[in-house]
């Protein structure tokens, strides 16, 4: 992908479900997005950054009628939470489209009458099973269960029967032309691993595709036959064309599309890489130029799930360290397109190790130095010695391969290379220990020379980290007394020896202040903040209710989980069984204030590894200022009473 002469940049990431909790996985996707935009940007190209949401579906109007409200009332309610989490976390799109808009919907009808005319598309019926959870059809080779259902391999939820009139897909006569397609173009889905997937699964054969609902009234309406509403991965995967101009702009549209690298998860691959190129064949579109699949997050070996109990808070991480150390951990933890694992204690190491004590440390050493023994301003320096010379070369090298892993979605390689060469600044201060010259009238000149370089070097690092750390880079360049903000500066206009003496330097502030594994983890086991309103009030039915299985548990045994201050490892007995659970009443209660009492558990609740400790089942307690208050039952209540 480096090479491209290509003046725009188009990068976009897949439309989250409206009505989803923004969750690290979508932080992840557009964290890379963004990156990827500023980095571009700094590159010297055109750059348009697509995100949003997808507002349509069953899932949706389930959800909304639920809560008493209407689609469009419960979407225009909670879409603020994936905007106001993007602001937080420094994501910068230069469009966030919903599918509710005007725009889209127009152009989505545009696209599905041309194919209907063309004859690509045509009426049937359809006969199967749908997951309502991921608005799909199952494949015909997914297998029943014992009791003649199927679950969805992908959310592993139930499927449902479905038969009803719908307008299909010819996807089966585009096989041979997307086998050509994926032929020619070898690259466009990454990682390679990926785009063998596709092609195995092409070459088996493809079935059309049903793209409409009749049962589902929330959704794009099909003008000549308005009881249909098209399917909602027809209607999303368009918004890559109307959010940037498509039937609206059209000087836009063609100034940026194709898009450049669209950002997908794994799970979502199919549809971006059979089904997505096989509607801009049919409509007559170029072809986007890569779909880059990455991987998932998981903590203690699964993928983080609310389901599994296995997630971390975002905005709780945010609270603690503000955005750039995530974006930072993401970025840097794991190549994209591979899995990675979260622990606390990785995220934490990054942050103590990397921030604070690799850059950070650079950073305020440096700075203060040159207040210290220069008054704040910049001296005049001595000549260039070997080891100076070599340190301005290095960053030469380095500013032109971390711009190449840039712009070939490298971002792991390039935060490497990044360390590697803030490793070699701190070693070269080390090795001429500029605090041994200070107050020394003779080395003032060579004092000068090696605070200039280093202080050369620190604005050089923060420009090439900005993609990834924007925030902190900006810090770094106020206190050099840049009068431009990194964003303003090019790569290739970016020179080592930008510096001139005389320029006086602000005074620095720890820029990534260490923090205690134990308070870190101390905070991370806060109960999360008490959710929106229109969230908590919630409805749900008595047959829902019926579902979950509450008994009375006697705890057999308690004690504390190491390295933490809430989490109680509890061992009790069910009626039926004893179990282990981890509940986050430490802080509160002590073991020995619960073992021996009877209180409340769900006991068919999935199973979730916290702090390395399988947990089955979770006690109910009251939350009162902030913290538990179990309630407890009488000794002459037997252990696996149920409670109705």
């Amino acid at each position: 992908m480096s090479g491209t002469s290509k003046p725009t940049f188009y990068v976009t990431t897949p439309i989250y479900y409206v009505n989803d909790v923004p969750h690290i996985g979508h932080a992840y996707t557009t964290i890379i997005a963004d990156v990827l935009a500023r980095a571009r940007k700094l590159a010297g190209r055109d750059v348009f950054f697509l995100t949003g949401t997808d507002e349509h579906g069953q899932k949706v109007q389930k959800a909304a009628a639920e809560r008493g409200l209407t689609p469009r009332e419960l979407a225009d309610r909670v879409v603020v939470r994936f905007q106001d989490l993007w602001r937080a976390l420094e994501i910068e799109p230069d469009f966030f489209i919903r599918t509710t808009m005007p725009a889209h919907e127009r152009g989505v009808q545009k696209i599905f009458k041309k194919l209907k005319d063309q004859g690509d598309i045509y009426k049937g019926t359809y006969r199967g099973w749908y997951c309502v959870s991921d608005e799909c059809y199952l494949s015909d080779d997914v297998p029943e269960e014992s009791d003649r259902t199927k679950v969805c391999p992908d959310c592993g939820k139930a499927a449902h029967p479905l038969s009803e009139e719908c307008y299909y897909f010819r996807l089966s006569a585009y096989r041979e032309r997307l086998l050509d397609f994926y032929d020619s173009r070898p690259d466009f889905v990454r990682p390679e691993s990926r785009m063998n997937e596709v092609v195995s699964f092409v070459r088996r054969g493809l079935k059309d595709l049903g793209i409409t609902r009749t049962t589902v009234s929330w959704g794009i309406p099909f003008p000549d036959d308005p009881k249909h509403t098209i399917y909602v991965w027809f209607d999303a995967l368009h918004n890559y064309l109307t959010g940037v101009g498509y039937d609206g702009d059209p000087d836009l549209f063609r100034k940026y599309w194709p898009a450049d690298i669209q950002l997908i998860g794994k799970d979502i691959l199919r549809f971006h890489a059979v089904f997505w190129p096989a509607f801009l064949m049919a409509a007559g579109f170029e072809l986007p130029r890569c779909v880059f699949s990455h991987g998932w997050w998981m903590m203690g070996g699964a993928k983080m799930s609310k389901s599994r109990r296995n997630v971390f808070d975002v905005n709780l991480i945010l609270k603690l360290f503000g955005p750039d150390p995530l974006r930072y951990f993401l970025m840097r933890e794991i190549p994209i397109g591979l899995d990675g694992n979260y622990s606390d204690e990785s995220f934490l190491h990054r942050v103590n190790s990397d921030l604070a004590n690799d850059l950070g440390n650079l950073v305020q050493r440096t700075l203060t130095l040159v207040r210290k023994s220069f008054g704040g301003l910049l001296p005049a320096p001595g000549p260039e010695n070997e080891a100076d010379s070599g340190l301005r070369a290095a960053f030469v090298a380095l500013k032109e391969r971390v711009t190449s892993l840039y712009d070939d979605v490298a971002l792991t390689r390039a935060l490497e290379d990044i360390w590697a060469y803030i490793f070699l600044v701190n070693k070269y201060l080390a090795d001429e220990e500029p605090w041994k010259m200070a107050g020394d009238p003779s080395r003032e000149k060579r004092l000068a020379r090696v605070l200039l370089q280093a202080a050369s070097a620190v604005r050089g690092v923060s420009h090439l980290l900005f993609p990834v750390m924007p925030g902190s880079a900006r810090k770094v360049w106020a206190w050099l007394g840049e009068k431009k903000r990194p964003e303003e500066v090019l790569f290739r206009d970016l020179e080592f020896v930008g510096l001139e003496p005389g320029r006086r330097v602000g005074e620095p502030t720890p820029l990534f202040p260490r923090v205690a594994l134990k308070d870190f983890l101390a905070a991370m086991a806060e109960p999360a903040p008490e959710t929106a309103k229109e969230d908590s009030m919630e409805q749900v039915g008595y047959e829902e209710f019926k579902k979950m299985d509450l008994r009375v548990a006697l705890v057999l045994k308690a004690e504390r989980v190491p390295n933490t201050d809430k989490l109680l490892k509890l061992e009790v007995d069910v009626g039926s069984e004893t179990r282990t659970l981890v509940a986050g009443v430490g802080d509160v209660y002590s073991p020995e204030d619960l073992a021996g009492k009877r209180l409340a558990v769900i006991v068919n609740l999935k199973p979730a590894v916290i702090r390395g400790v399988e947990s089955r089942g979770m006690i109910l307690a009251a939350e009162w200022q902030g913290k538990a208050k179990i309630a407890f039952y009488d000794d002459d209540v037997p252990a696996g009473s149920r409670i109705k």
